[in-house]
């Protein structure tokens, strides 16, 4: 398989991303879409970080300070010069994410016991990773934002947890309208959280405009140092909740571009949340028993509950907009081979990466609302948080610098520039790992077990398909046999799917050898997917002529793409690679394999074994994963040992 050729300079690229123009209208589609989760970080991330700086005491002007500083330098370096500057230069033709970075890397077809193979384990934990995140930042956020409750009206307590379960239940059933049935208020609501927030920080600041002193970073060294380890490490670990959200800059870089990601942020994103915190670190000054909840105390009493309604609102973006993520995620890894097939549901046809992936959206519920019901609060879910985004970008970072030198950049500068975030992702990883047992544990585990299912499923895959190799027939001699003993001839033409460039597959051998009979015309069709986001409809096909009246078809297509045979089939007709005939009356033979695990054989271990086997029985049907209409499709049954 080619490897893409990656960019010189981001030079190379649109100014906004592949097919992207910067405009009002893609700058407010940013605002909802990539800013929701760390925009609704204020809720959550100051309250905590104080708290963790003043262990449960009233805290001090030094601690609030320091709390402070310490979240506008994270800003400074961890989002604005490493996302916003460095990171988003990783592109894959323009798209982002792990998955993506892992494809450009190469790390898809990484033999066993290679540095490859090392590679391509930490970058699926670090996909795996993600997963967790989903699960957290919808409980957490929803939850912050209905704790505003209990400001006015303490006895409302009872009634949060409650209310989150129905909002979060709520939020998952619509995912089946697709993301465009709440997308269309993104924007505009996200431009109205951040003034408001710009506003709230304002009114703060003026109360007590000593809070500006934060902007020396001395400040949070000075308190780390003087509070000791315990509690300087505690403090960190909180103040990384006010970036985590800023991975998904890089994560939604082929839906917007990287201008206006960066116009977004610079020109009001981090404005409004600098100015923002500055102003609950104020109000803290002023009155320190507003660290209960220094958001909501920090508006006038007047204005609680249209903030509350507001906050939750934006909330529920942000949980969107880390779901649509999720969905993303799972059709690349889907296509590069890291997943079973799952039914995906293209809610927005004219829309690139509008999908619904309904065991995904169910399984991201279940887990959430345990979430919930387990933490109780947001308070509880802060243990929770951070852990598995640190380590995401820890990940990110190093993988981000395999880029740089496969691009061919120095490995001096390499080191100098990617170590210098490293050593700051690895501080806040430290942070964070003291939560393990607080919460912690939960993102961990359900990140484990979506990596544990990713390699099982890779390894499986492996070890199928050189089962496959030795049942399959090579062309030469099936046909000799065709020669030999000539099958009888069927009207019509027929396409037997394979998941080789060569030989002859199961389903046709199989075909011939209990009908004594073939198609008058017979293709051979093999769906590939590159390591690269799209291919273009006049690169799709190539067309190997086997006999007259049998042809190879080898369809490719990017990862961001779905395979069809029937359109796949179309752009080589159209392009003059096949004759039309190959395609009318045409019935499509898929295999359907019944996985048998065997103790005496090489591979995985009989219980992987025995998971794989379960994978692939649920796995989506094939014909439907390449769109093949079902009244053209017949499936042909093989039992395979592995």
């Amino acid at each position: 398989m080619s490897q893409p050729a990656a960019p010189a300079s981001e030079a190379d690229l649109p100014a906004s991303g592949p097919g992207h123009r910067l405009g009002a209208g893609l700058l407010l589609g940013t605002l909802g879409v990539v800013y929701g989760d760390i925009g609704t970080s204020p809720l959550y991330a100051l309250k905590e970080a104080v708290r963790a700086a003043s262990q449960g005491a009233e805290p001090s002007a030094a601690a609030v300070t320091g709390a402070v500083s310490l979240i506008l330098w994270a800003l400074i370096l961890v989002v604005s010069l490493k996302y916003a500057v460095l990171i988003l230069r990783a592109d894959n033709r323009g798209e982002g994410g792990i998955v993506a970075m892992l494809a450009l890397l190469g790390a898809r077809h990484a033999k066993a016991g290679s540095r490859q193979a090392l590679l391509l384990v930490v970058g699926l934990v670090g996909a795996a990773l993600l997963y967790g995140d989903g699960a957290i930042t919808p409980a957490i956020s929803v939850l912050s934002a209905i704790e505003g409750l209990k400001v006015d009206a303490p006895g409302l307590d009872r009634f949060v947890v409650p209310l989150a379960l129905v909002i979060l239940v709520g939020l998952f059933l619509v995912q089946r309208r697709g993301a465009a049935f709440i997308g269309r208020i993104f924007g505009p609501v996200m431009l109205l959280w951040f003034l408001v927030l710009a506003a709230m920080g304002l009114g703060g600041i003026i109360q007590a405009p000593q809070i500006l002193s934060a902007v020396n970073p001395l400040r949070a060294v000075e308190f780390t140092a003087h509070a000791g380890l315990h509690v300087g490490f505690a403090m960190l670990g909180a103040a990384f909740l006010a970036v985590t959200g800023g991975e998904a800059m890089y994560a939604d870089l082929g839906h917007f571009g990287a201008r206006a990601i960066r116009v977004a942020w610079f020109a009001l994103v981090l404005p409004a949340l600098v100015i923002h915190y500055f102003g609950q670190g104020a109000i803290l000054l002023v009155d320190p028993a507003a660290a209960e909840n220094p958001f909501y105390r920090l508006a006038p009493a007047f204005a609680h509950y249209p903030l509350i309604g507001l906050a939750t609102l934006a909330a529920v973006i942000a949980s969107q907009a880390v779901i649509s993520g999720v969905f993303s995620l799972t059709q690349q890894a889907i296509q590069l081979g890291f997943l079973p097939p799952l039914h995906i549901v293209h809610t927005a046809p004219d829309e690139r990466g509008q999908i619904y992936v309904p065991t995904v959206n169910w399984l991201l519920a279940a887990a959430t609302l345990s979430a919930v019901l387990i933490f109780r609060s947001s308070d509880a879910l802060a243990g929770a948080y951070g852990i598995a985004v640190s380590l995401l970008m820890a990940i990110t970072t190093l993988l981000a610098g395999l880029v740089a030198r496969k691009w061919g950049y120095g490995l001096i500068p390499v080191l100098a520039v990617n170590g210098f975030f490293l050593l700051i992702d690895l501080i806040f990883l430290s942070a964070n790992s003291v939560k393990l047992f607080e919460g912690g544990w939960f993102p961990l585990l359900l990140a484990g077990a979506v990596a544990f299912l990713m390699l099982t499923w890779r390894k499986g895959n492996a070890c199928l398909e050189e089962a496959r190799i030795a049942l399959r027939q090579p062309e030469a001699r099936f046909l000799e046999g065709l020669r030999d003993t000539p099958p009888a001839t069927l009207p019509g033409s027929a396409a037997f799917l394979s998941s080789a460039l060569e030989g002859i597959p199961l389903p046709m051998m199989r075909f011939v050898e209990r009908l004594g009979a073939l198609h008058a015309r017979v293709l051979i069709v093999t769906a590939l997917f590159e390591e690269t986001p799209t291919v273009p409809p006049d690169k799709r096909a190539r067309v190997t002529e086997i006999t007259p009246d049998i042809r190879r078809v080898v369809l490719r297509y990017g990862f961001m793409q779905s395979a069809s045979i029937p359109e796949g089939l179309a752009c080589a007709v159209h392009a003059g690679l096949l004759p039309a005939a190959f395609t009318e009356d045409l019935t499509v033979f898929v295999g359907h394999e019944t996985i048998i695990p065997v103790s005496d054989r090489r591979g995985m271990s009989d219980w992987r074994e025995a998971v794989f086997a379960v994978m692939q029985n649920n796995a989506e049907r094939t014909g439907a994963h390449f769109c093949v209409p079902a009244r053209q499709v017949i499936e042909i049954g093989t039992e395979i040992e592995i």
